[in-house]
């Protein structure tokens, strides 16, 4: 049986030529429980992030590898939309200002982060919550070969200052507005740690 493998938030991501970015959000199919998309975006920088599709994503040895070039994954679909929007002038300033009337305030970015309809995301500071109160925060998910969600990550520093701990999907009740368990803070502490992948 082959090994699951790890979709984390913060992941260093390479295309086949070069370095592309990091992990910054996981996109899934809450109905059909799979991974649809990484949101891959650099690390610094003003360029956009893009909608990697599953079947293109591979791990090893701790980082995602794509099967695409950087040229290939600059033509993937962009994961957030930006509206340049242009500020008033100001109006008028008071006699005992500094500011004079006409002078252009900076335009406004506003980005919206895209995500395809029927589909959910998991995001940094995504909160999991067991029956008796939250429990940290979400790391990721551990998937199987056919990109099927099996495990959800908790971050690194939760309760019990273990490195990882793995949750069984089948004690996820809802993904909406964090992870949301069928198990109390006990049952989660009594779970061995995760496997590294």
């Amino acid at each position: 049986m082959a090994e699951e493998i790890q979709f984390a938030i913060g992941t260093k991501a390479n295309c086949l030529d070069g370095p592309c970015g990091e992990v910054r959000r996981i996109i899934f199919d809450p109905g059909a429980g799979t991974v649809t998309h990484l949101v891959i975006g650099p690390e610094h920088g003003q360029q956009l992030s893009r909608l990697v599709p599953a079947d293109l994503v591979d791990t090893a040895d701790g980082e995602i590898r794509l099967r695409c070039t950087t040229a290939e994954f600059g033509d993937l679909d962009p994961a957030e939309d930006r509206e340049v929007t242009e500020q008033a002038h100001i109006e008028a300033a008071p006699a005992t200002s500094t500011i004079y009337a006409g002078i252009p305030r900076p335009d406004r970015i506003i980005v919206k982060e895209v995500v395809p309809v029927g589909e959910a995301q998991l995001e940094p500071g995504d909160h999991v919550h067991a029956l008796d109160g939250e429990i940290g925060q979400v790391q990721g998910f551990l998937v199987d070969p056919g990109d099927q969600v099996t495990h959800v990550l908790l971050k690194e520093g939760h309760l019990w200052g273990r490195k990882e701990v793995a949750i069984p999907v089948s004690a996820v009740t809802t993904a909406e507005d964090g992870i949301r368990l069928s198990m109390t803070k006990k049952q989660v502490e009594d779970l061995p740690p995760a496997r590294s992948s």
